[in-house]
């Protein structure tokens, strides 16, 4: 098993994408924290216990695991978070933060609140569960962190500018606590899911990233990548952003993206003017414009 004896917090664990992570950790072996507030899409209380659900369940297969139903909004929430899985296991080598909710709605739309509880969660809520893990896991000299971004924070989507920011700020979170983390073997990664989810299922058709519907787009099928990331085997990867392919008919696939890499030059022996610019771009950085509709 890849994971056996190791200790993993899960955020968001409750439905969805998180739940799948859980169970096919505890699968590897795993014990496992599973974290969910309970809270319905738009951070909302409902009163609601998923994470227990997902603790009976691997409960049920002989596997370790208990509930915690603190938000990682809160830094020092995040903080119980983590002592909750030291506590019952007595360390902890694995953080997914999965945990997030959405509030989507055009520019002009959107209200300062939904814009900062988005991010609360999202971004705010990652480095809260990074800041108080890591300190755990540098004691030991070990640690596999693996945060979910997604395709509107790599590539944007219509009426997500809070959950696009967001994502995109977490991938450049992942990309800097890589590079400070690796002295300590604690490796980072970035994995953007595709699934159909109660998320997904709340995006307007047109602007939904999964598009197609089927057996490819259940969450389980995120699962495998995210475990591996988690694992021994997954030695000297780090700052990479990893994600689930495009679903379609008997397709399951994994990808890695190439973010933010030059690929264009304009480039002259004297300083630029304005109208320098204006006069070469079309002949060369234009080449490389990409296209920006909603969902590509």
């Amino acid at each position: 098993m890849l994971l056996e004896d190791r200790v993993a917090i899960v955020t968001g664990a409750g439905r969805g994408i998180g739940r799948a992570v859980a169970l096919d950790f505890a699968r590897e072996g795993a014990k496992v924290l599973v974290n969910d507030p309970g809270v319905g899409l738009q951070g909302e209380a409902t009163g609601e216990r998923p994470a227990d659900e997902v603790v009976r369940e691997i409960r049920g297969r002989g596997g370790e695991a208990v509930a915690s139903y603190d938000s990682v909004a809160d830094f020092a929430s995040a903080k119980r978070i983590v002592a909750a899985a030291v506590d019952a296991f007595g360390a902890l080598d694995i953080l997914v933060n999965n945990a997030g909710i959405i509030r989507d709605r055009t520019l002009l739309k959107m209200t300062e609140e939904d814009f900062d509880a988005v991010i609360a969660v999202h971004l705010k809520g990652t480095f809260n569960m990074c800041r108080h893990a890591v300190a755990v896991m540098r004691e030991r000299g070990y640690g596999r962190i693996v945060n979910m971004t997604s395709a509107a924070g790599l590539k944007g989507n219509f009426g997500q500018t809070n959950y696009s920011a967001a994502k995109a700020g977490i991938v450049g979170l992942t990309l800097t606590l890589a590079l400070e983390l690796k002295r300590y073997d604690i490796l980072v990664n970035a994995f953007a899911p595709r699934a159909t989810t109660r998320m997904t299922g709340a995006i307007p058709g047109d602007h939904d990233p999964v598009k197609t519907r089927g057996p490819e787009t259940d969450p389980e099928h995120n699962a495998p990548l995210v475990t591996y990331l988690a694992s021994e085997r997954a030695a000297g990867v780090t700052g990479q952003i990893l994600g689930k392919g495009a679903p379609g008919p008997s397709r399951y696939s994994f990808v890695i993206y190439s973010y933010s890499r030059e690929v264009a030059e304009m480039v002259r022996d004297t300083p630029w003017t304005p109208l320098d610019v204006a006069e070469r771009f079309a002949d060369t950085l234009a080449g490389q414009l990409q296209e920006r509709t909603p969902g590509k």
